[in-house]
């Protein structure tokens, strides 16, 4: 099943085309990786996916309704994205883990919450640790838990890897990866890192803002 369309989409920054004639359709749990060379409009793209940049060209249809037809913050929730940097708020990890149930007006479900925790080797000590306190592996597993409690439609990863240590790393690979086949999330992510790309289903490339493989 078709879940996402981008039709000829194009992104022009100051009269330059950032990217151009975009044509990709993702269907409902694919897990694609995207290639390419620094500054080649990768991240664009995710952005672009995300509702976060507005494309200047095409179309852009989730489970076949235009992107411009969805309310912003609902359209969030199904497409989520995570960084390479992710921002931590509050002072604890509890207070991560609330805010996806916060935004959906429910009450807090720490049993939930610590299993989320579990999921990505973290105990369920950490739910007061301060944020300070955490690693830079320990932030990227807490941020990716805030995207996932409740899994969104499509995830959309930029580098989110980049700098770990290879236990945290197959951390959040390893997680990636159940919930791409457990929960049917489908997953698109940039990313330079052999495991992440091995672990896909598709190899997108794209050079200089025009998608060059798809396969």
């Amino acid at each position: 099943m078709t879940l996402l369309e981008l039709q000829d989409i194009g992104y022009q920054v100051a009269g330059q085309n950032v990217l151009q004639h975009i044509e990709l359709t993702v269907a409902a749990q694919d897990y694609i990786t995207i290639t390419g060379p620094s500054g080649s409009g990768k991240s664009t793209l995710l952005r672009v996916i995300a509702g976060l940049l507005t494309r200047t060209s095409g179309q852009l249809l989730l489970a076949g309704k235009e992107w411009a037809e969805y309310d912003p913050i609902l359209y969030r929730r199904e497409v989520s994205y995570a960084v390479q940097q992710p921002q931590l708020f509050g002072q604890t990890v509890a207070d991560n883990l609330r805010f996806p149930f916060q935004i959906r007006q429910q009450d807090f479900d720490q049993k939930r919450a610590v299993a989320a925790l579990a999921s990505v080797n973290l105990p369920a000590t950490y739910l007061d640790k301060p944020i300070n306190d955490l690693s830079g592996g320990e932030r990227q597993r807490v941020a990716i838990l805030r995207n996932l409690l409740f899994p969104p439609q499509i995830l959309l990863l930029d580098e989110i890897s980049t700098g770990l240590d290879n236990e945290n790393k197959a951390i959040l690979h390893q997680e990636i990866m159940r919930v791409n086949q457990e929960n049917g999330v489908t997953i698109l992510a940039v990313t330079h890192d052999n495991e992440e790309i091995s672990g896909a289903n598709r190899l997108i490339k794209i050079v200089a803002g025009k998608m060059e493989a798809n396969q």
